[in-house]
């Protein structure tokens, strides 16, 4: 196990290769968590298999912890009062062992410079920091699509915190006033699932008929989207980036394991 950073402690411990001396930085009582996620603490609806917030998404540990007090649309507000605790949740997990951070919120993005900067380990708190590398794997005359919570609050601050430098290639189309979508937005504790799955197909469909260049990708920026990703890919057939796309590249950066094998 090697050590760079006193926050990067990479390393397999396998048999074999598992009589070292090893430590723990101050702070930390716990361990075998790649991955850490912050989330919103004032929400209530069902987080299903998919759901960044629910543990059976992963086939790896992942470590999660909300941000205190924090509401929906204060989040969506991006208030400046709220870096200092977002930034405080995040280094609360990095104290915890974690290798990498992510949320459970796309509009956590308009903080991700402050926090990245303020962390030892690599950070990606929103599905939308994937923009410019989608736009280096499709066609230069393509957009992309973007399905979100709540279209009215993409703005140019949240953009320009994921590091978005061309917007006028997204096609934004928001379900902030869909029936049962917007039971999780308004966390009234139920949703139809069904509904939402048919809600969110329609708006693939209606993405893909916009006028204009053709979309050749489809970003998910909504922690709440991704157990419908292969709904969403089968109405539009093009390839559709989510919050796991971005948690599962993040986890095979910091978490290498070696290769075993026949030759």
């Amino acid at each position: 196990m090697s050590c760079t950073w006193p926050n990067r402690r990479y390393g397999h411990l396998a048999p074999g290769t598992d009589d070292i001396r090893l430590r723990i930085g101050p702070g930390q009582n716990l361990g075998g968590f790649p991955i850490g996620i912050i989330f919103i603490d004032g929400v209530r609806y069902p987080y299903l298999p998919g759901n960044v917030c629910n543990g059976w998404t992963y086939d790896f540990p992942v470590r999660m912890r909300a941000v205190e007090g924090l509401e929906v649309r204060e989040l969506f507000a991006a208030d400046g009062s709220l870096r200092d605790r977002v930034i405080d949740t995040c280094l609360a997990l990095q104290r915890e062992g974690v290798r990498a951070i992510s949320s459970g919120c796309g509009f956590f993005g308009t903080f991700q410079r402050e926090v990245r900067e303020a962390l030892d380990i690599p950070v990606g708190l929103s599905s939308l920091i994937q923009v410019p590398w989608i736009e280096q794997v499709i066609k230069s005359d393509e957009r992309i699509g973007v399905l979100t919570a709540s279209a009215p609050d993409i703005t140019p601050k949240l953009l320009e915190g994921c590091g978005i430098e061309h917007p006028e290639r997204l096609v934004i189309r928001g379900l902030q006033d869909e029936p049962e979508f917007s039971a999780i937005v308004d966390s009234r504790g139920e949703f139809d699932n069904g509904g939402v799955r048919q809600e969110m197909i329609a708006a693939t469909r209606e993405l893909m008929a916009t006028p204009g260049a053709p979309i050749g990708a489809i970003l998910l920026e909504c922690s709440d989207m991704p157990p419908y990703a292969s709904d969403v890919q089968r109405a539009a057939g093009v390839p559709v980036f989510d919050f796991i796309t971005l948690i599962r590249w993040l986890e095979s950066s910091v978490a290498q394991t070696p290769y075993q094998g026949f030759l």
